[in-house]
C-alpha cells in the first residue's frame, strides 16, 4: 500500500472540508444575498402603491417599551421587563455580554416587543390557556394583568392576576434564578357553575429573517428535543414547509442563535403537541418580514365548578454556556439540553475540549495560555503513537532499495507486486499505515477545536495576546494590504498569525523525512504551507494560534525523533 498516496488523500480531504465554506459556500451565499436584494429592490420599484399605505412603522425599541405598564427585571445577568398587557416577556438584555469587545458597547438585546424596529425585533414569548368553548373569555395578548410586585429579581417572584368575569380567575407567578431560567406557574380556579376545559400553551414569536452566519457548520433557527431526538429546522426550510407538528412527552423547543437561546420547557411528563411555523402577508417579497413561531399545546384540563389546576412551564432566555446548560439538564431532567450548542459531528471531542479549555482559562486567566497547555497535553498523549509511526517510517525508508527491486521484478504483475510487498512489510515488521495515524488523529482534533472556537460562547471576546482581542474572530491585521494602508478588495486578508502558522508548518515539513522519492508528490506537499496560509486567513485566530503552537511543539518533537529514531536507523 502506498503510504504517501494515502497521506495525500487525507490532506486533500482536509483542504476540501476546510476550504469548501471559504472558497465556495460563503461567496455563493453572498452572491445569492446580493441578487435577492437587487430583485427585492426591483419589485419594490415596480410595485410602488398609488397612495401611501397607512400602517404603524417600526419604532425605537425603548419607545415601544415605555408605552405599556410593566414589571421590571433586575438580576446580575439580566435586565428588562414583563409587559402587563398580555403578560409577555418581550424586553430582555444580557447584562454581561456586549455587541463588541469594547465593554462600553451596547449590551446584547435578546427580546423586543411587537412594533419595535430591528435589530432582533420583534422577538417575544407568550404563555396562557386555550379553549374550544364558545364565548369563554381567556387571557390574550391584549389582556391587562394586575401585578402585586414591581420588580422581578433573584428569589423575588412576581404575582400577576386576572378575572374573566365568568367564574374563572387566573394567577401567574413568575420567578427567576441567578442566571437565565424563568419559571411560569399558572393557576386557574373555576368559581362558576359550569365545567370549563382548557389547554395550556406556550409560544416564542420572532418576526423577520434574523441575521445569521449562514454557514453549514452551524445551526441557527428553530430547534428542540422532542420525542427523545434533536430537531433542527433552518429558517429557509420552515419558510417553505410553513408548518411542522410533532407529538412528544415533554422535551423542549425554541429558537437558537449562535450564542443565545430562547427555549420553552414544558413539564417532562406532559404530552404536548409541538409546532414550528412560518407566516407572512402578501407575496414572496414579503417573506423577509414574515413571522416564525415555535409553540406547544399541552393536554386538556377539565375544571369542574370549585376545582382548580396548576401548571409550570420553564423558559430559558440567555447565553448558551455549556456548564450552565448541563446543570439545567441535570436539575430539571431536560433531555439533550446541551445540544442547543451545535457541537457538530465530533460531539465526543468538542464538548470535552470546551470544558478543558474553559477550565484552563479559569486557572490561568488567559485563553492563549490555556491553548498552549492544551496543545502540550495533546502532544504528550500522542507522543507514543508518533514515535511508533516514525520508527515505522524509518524502516520504510531503509527498505526502499528492496521496494525498487520488487517494482522492477513485478512491473507487469500488480497483484504479485502487492503480495510480495506485503510479505516484505511482514518480514520487516512494518505497518504500512502507521505513518498516517498521527494525521488521522489530527483531523477530528482540528475540526473539534474549530467548533469550540466557533460556537463556544466561552471563546467569544476572549483575548489572546497584544492586538488579538477576540479569539473567535479572524486576525484583524492584514499584512498584504500593509495593515490597511492599501484599500484593494481583491487582496486576500492575511494576518500575522496565519503567516506565522505557514512558516512553522514549512519548517516542520522540511524537518520531517518523507517516505517517498516521488518528485510530483514531494512538490505538491511543499506547496501545502502556502495554501493553508491563504486558506486560513479568515478562520478564528484561536484555531490559528493552536495550529502554530502545535507546529512549534512538532518541530521540537521532530528534532528529537530525527536524532533518536532516524539517526539510530541510519536514515538521512
Amino acid at each position: 500500500m502506498d503510504n504517501t498516496n494515502f497521506v495525500t488523500a487525507v490532506v486533500l480531504s482536509v483542504l476540501i472540508l476546510v476550504g469548501f465554506h471559504f472558497m465556495y459556500e460563503k461567496p455563493m451565499l453572498e452572491r445569492e444575498q446580493h441578487l435577492a436584494a437587487l430583485e427585492k429592490k426591483e419589485q419594490e420599484i415596480k410595485a410602488q402603491p398609488a397612495a401611501p399605505v397607512v400602517a404603524q412603522p417600526p419604532r425605537e425599541r425603548q419607545v415601544v417599551v415605555a408605552e405599556t405598564k410593566r414589571v421590571r427585571i433586575e438580576t446580575p445577568e439580566l435586565r428588562g421587563s414583563i409587559n402587563l398587557k398580555g403578560a409577555r416577556l418581550d424586553d430582555l438584555e444580557l447584562v454581561k455580554y456586549h455587541e463588541t469587545v469594547d465593554p462600553a458597547s451596547p449590551e446584547i438585546v435578546l427580546l423586543s416587543p411587537a412594533g419595535s424596529e430591528a435589530p432582533n425585533a420583534p422577538y417575544y414569548t407568550s404563555l396562557g390557556w386555550l379553549s374550544s368553548t364558545a364565548g369563554l373569555a381567556l387571557p390574550t395578548d391584549q389582556t391587562e394583568w394586575k401585578a402585586e410586585d414591581g420588580v422581578l429579581s433573584v428569589d423575588k417572584p412576581v404575582r400577576l392576576t386576572w378575572d374573566n368575569g365568568q367564574g374563572l380567575t387566573f394567577e401567574r407567578t413568575i420567578s427567576l434564578d441567578e442566571n437565565f431560567m424563568f419559571s411560569f406557574t399558572d393557576r386557574v380556579k373555576n368559581t362558576g357553575s359550569d365545567t370549563a376545559t382548557l389547554y395550556p400553551y406556550g409560544s416564542i414569536t420572532r418576526q423577520g429573517m434574523p441575521r445569521t452566519d449562514g454557514t453549514y457548520v452551524l445551526h441557527e433557527g428553530p430547534i428542540g428535543a422532542l420525542g427523545g431526538a434533536l430537531k433542527e429546522y433552518k429558517y429557509k426550510t420552515l419558510a417553505e414547509d410553513k408548518k411542522i407538528a410533532i407529538e412528544s412527552d415533554g422535551g423542549w423547543l425554541g429558537i437558537t442563535d449562535k450564542y443565545w437561546l430562547v427555549s420553552l420547557i414544558p413539564s417532562k411528563d406532559e404530552k404536548i403537541l409541538a409546532g414550528f411555523s412560518f407566516e407572512h402577508e402578501g407575496d414572496e417579497a414579503e417573506k423577509e418580514r414574515g413571522t416564525y413561531q415555535v409553540d406547544f399545546r399541552g393536554t386538556p384540563v377539565s375544571l369542574a365548578p370549585g376545582a382548580s389546576s396548576e401548571r409550570t412551564v420553564r423558559l430559558f432566555a440567555g447565553a448558551k454556556r455549556v456548564s450552565l446548560l448541563d446543570d439545567y439538564e441535570k436539575k430539571y431532567d431536560i433531555t439533550l439540553f446541551d445540544r442547543a450548542i451545535d457541537f457538530g459531528w465530533y460531539y465526543f471531542l468538542t464538548k470535552p475540549f470546551l470544558y478543558l479549555l474553559d477550565f484552563l482559562n479559569s486557572k490561568t486567566g488567559n485563553m492563549g495560555i490555556a491553548i498552549v497547555l492544551f496543545t502540550i497535553a495533546l502532544k504528550l498523549l500522542t507522543l507514543p503513537l508518533s514515535l511508533k509511526s516514525s520508527r515505522s517510517m524509518a524502516k520504510m525508508r531503509t527498505i526502499q532499495p528492496e521496494m525498487k527491486k520488487l517494482q522492477e521484478r513485478f512491473k507487469d504483475d500488480r497483484n504479485k507486486l502487492g503480495i510480495e510487498t506485503m510479505e516484505l512489510y511482514k518480514r520487516e515488521n512494518i505497518h504500512p499505515m502507521s505513518g498516517c495515524f498521527p494525521i488521522l488523529i489530527q483531523i477530528p482534533i482540528f475540526f473539534a477545536l474549530y467548533k469550540v472556537l466557533y460556537v463556544g460562547i466561552e471563546m467569544r471576546h476572549a483575548p489572546l495576546f497584544a492586538w488579538i482581542k477576540d479569539m473567535s474572530a479572524p486576525d484583524p491585521t492584514s499584512v498584504l494590504t500593509f495593515f490597511g494602508a492599501v484599500d484593494f478588495s481583491l487582496i486576500p486578508h492575511i494576518g500575522v498569525w496565519p503567516i506565522l502558522m505557514g512558516i512553522s508548518m514549512f519548517v516542520q515539513q522540511k524537518m520531517t523525512p518523507q517516505p517517498t522519492t516521488d518528485n510530483s508528490q514531494a512538490q505538491f506537499l511543499q506547496w501545502l504551507p502556502l495554501i493553508f496560509t491563504f486558506m486560513m486567513g479568515n478562520v478564528a485566530v484561536g484555531l490559528i494560534f493552536y495550529w502554530t503552537v502545535s507546529n512549534l511543539l512538532g518541530i521540537i518533537q521532530q528534532w528529537y525523533i530525527n536524532k533518536k529514531v532516524f539517526g539510530a536507523a541510519g536514515v538521512k
